[in-house]
């Protein structure tokens, strides 16, 4: 049962995107190309946020593993907020100059949560498999640092001790996160249809709340109650994504 949790896991992280996009694209008459730009935004803001966490971790004192989680809250927070809305404002600017309506927000944000749902649902499906081979061959850990072993041998028990249901919050948690991405591109959206950049900080703003509340659930909450937080940040974000609705009348030019 547990091992066919962790493989449905990552199965959903992957194919949930896929199957929004499908719905999005049959509903709207989207082109799988506003997914596909959505996907490069995120992979783009990347080869930015990566190496700027990796030089503030250095740098900042206090940022490392075992440092103040209000200030990885706040730090980490605003560095993935600035480079991945910025990355979703260039390319709408640069790249979908003809996409300017809330339905080609859906399939954008779509794909640019999608992107970062099946990047981690193939890394999940790849500590299933190392996870197994180590529970079938012992041996392995004989390639484990010693310094790490006995942190290899927890880490491991508690892989296949967990609760069955605790194996399917990484998609539970992906999805909430994709209704977010999905708030955050309608928002970045209207600095195009209603000409104001505002909107820009906007979704900076409401993206950097996120990942905080996130990050500081994440190291003082159960997971449960971190997924109940995260629900509750995709319940508004829906909100936000309806409320914007009604002015999206025009057609695609």
């Amino acid at each position: 049962m547990l091992l066919t949790a962790y493989i449905l896991n990552s199965l959903l992280m992957i194919l949930f995107p896929i199957l929004l996009g499908i719905f999005l694209a049959r509903k709207f008459g989207l082109s799988w190309r506003l997914f596909i730009f959505g996907g490069l935004a995120f992979i783009l803001s990347q080869l930015f946020h990566l190496p700027l966490n990796a030089i503030l971790t250095r740098v900042t004192p206090g940022l490392g593993p075992d440092g103040s989680i209000w200030l990885q809250a706040i730090i980490f927070g605003f560095t993935a907020a600035i480079t991945e809305e910025l990355a979703r404002y260039s390319i709408l600017r640069n790249q979908l100059k003809d996409a300017r309506s809330w339905k080609s927000a859906l399939m954008y944000g779509a794909g640019h949560g999608g992107f970062e749902a099946m990047f981690l649902g193939l890394l999940a499906g790849l500590t299933v498999v190392n996870m197994i081979a180590l529970k079938n061959n012992p041996a392995m850990l004989a390639k484990v640092p010693p310094e790490q072993l006995d942190l290899a041998k927890q880490q491991i028990a508690a892989f296949w001790s967990a609760p069955w249901h605790m194996a399917l919050t990484g998609a539970v948690e992906r999805i909430s996160t994709l209704i977010i991405q999905i708030s955050l591109a309608v928002i970045v959206m209207q600095v195009f249809l209603r000409r104001n950049k505002s909107w820009l900080w906007a979704a900076i703003g409401w993206h950097w709340l996120v990942d905080a509340v996130a990050v500081v659930s994440a190291s003082r909450f159960s997971i449960p109650l971190t997924e109940l937080i995260i629900g509750v940040l995709a319940l508004t974000s829906l909100m936000i994504i309806s409320y914007f609705r009604p002015i999206e009348e025009e057609p695609e030019s």
